[in-house]
């Protein structure tokens, strides 16, 4: 079988395609053959290395991560046999850019009959991610919700998901016209251009009372702006940092009745996995109903790896990156 690694750190042009063997699944695993691969913006980061100045690193050869969907072809002791055959989804650690892959069975997303290969690829990770960190939020009906990056994977759906959880005011950001464009057309009353450097004060005047909820994936200046743009009693979500700037958040910013929480999918699979599966099936139910949709920008071969990567770094996607085995 194909896949796709890389052995120095570098733009994209370091993935590397290989043959190697099918791999086996072990204890608690499954093997997928795959449909398609949703692309991570975060490996980006990694495969740059340290030269990139990211406080994210890991070790060389570098494993790519991925949401896969495809069908379960072999389980490995200790799980269902009567998995095999199934469509599913999941959001593979290591090694997802590959013609098979094996991943933990315990999260595996069975994909509902009809639902395309976008819309499955977001169950594993960026839909629940979206929806969390909302909830994380304490996001009430009536509230305004600022989502930072939110013409991309997650974003998008989070613009979605405020309002399907009854937001009354949702602003988004983005670094483009096209780009906010698209977020408006996922629902948000206000997009607003964060290369401006007036971007705060457009969302003063959209927010004159301030903001309840920010979602942040970007880190550095931009949590910073965020928190002053709180309301009081407001709340900032923090979960991820793009800028690749891991910034302290300033105390002094919180004596006026504010508050920061960070989220991570793993952290919360861990705390309350019973929650977090709810949530995976609640999800979707929202696709199967037509509530919620997942956009792609763009779906490339396995071989065009290294144009899936430039697309996530130029962040020239709207939506989801697919690679297709």
């Amino acid at each position: 079988m194909r896949r796709i690694r890389y052995y120095e750190h570098g733009g994209p042009e370091v993935l590397t395609m290989e043959e190697v063997e099918v791999p086996v699944p072990g204890a608690e695993q499954v093997l997928i053959r795959a449909e398609a691969v949703g692309a991570n913006f975060v490996d980006t980061v990694f495969r740059r290395g340290p030269a990139a100045g990211s406080p994210f690193q890991r070790p060389l050869p570098g494993l790519l991560t991925g949401d896969v969907v495809g069908t379960v072809e072999a389980v490995g002791p200790g799980v269902d046999p009567g998995l095999v055959g199934r469509r599913v989804a999941a959001l593979v650690a290591e090694d997802a850019f590959a013609d098979h892959v094996v991943t933990d069975a315990r999260w595996l997303a069975e994909v509902p009959p009809g639902l395309d290969n976008g819309a499955a690829s977001v169950l594993p990770m960026a839909a629940p991610v979206a929806l969390r960190v909302l909830r994380a939020g304490r996001l009430a009906p009536g509230e305004t919700v600022l989502v930072h990056a939110a013409a991309g994977g997650i974003g998008h759906l989070a613009v979605q998901l405020a309002r399907l959880l009854g937001a009354g005011r949702v602003i988004g950001t983005a670094g483009s016209p096209d780009k906010l464009e698209f977020v408006r057309e996922q629902g948000a009353d206000v997009a607003i251009d964060y290369t401006d450097d007036t971007w705060p004060d457009q969302v003063r005047k959209a927010a004159p009372d301030g903001v309840d909820v920010v979602l942040d994936s970007v880190g550095g200046g931009v949590l910073r702006s965020g928190l002053d743009l709180l309301a009081p009693f407001g709340r900032l979500v923090v979960y991820g940092a793009a800028s690749r700037e891991l910034s302290e958040i300033p105390v002094a910013g919180l004596f006026a009745l504010r508050s920061v929480t960070g989220f991570s999918l793993l952290a919360w699979r861990a705390a309350d996995p019973v929650r977090a599966r709810e949530e995976m099936e609640e999800l979707a139910g929202h696709f199967t109903a037509g509530r919620l949709r997942a956009v792609v920008h763009a779906r490339l071969p396995l071989t065009e790896a290294s144009a899936a990567h430039r697309l996530l770094e130029e962040r020239a996607h709207r939506g989801r990156v697919l690679l297709l085995p």
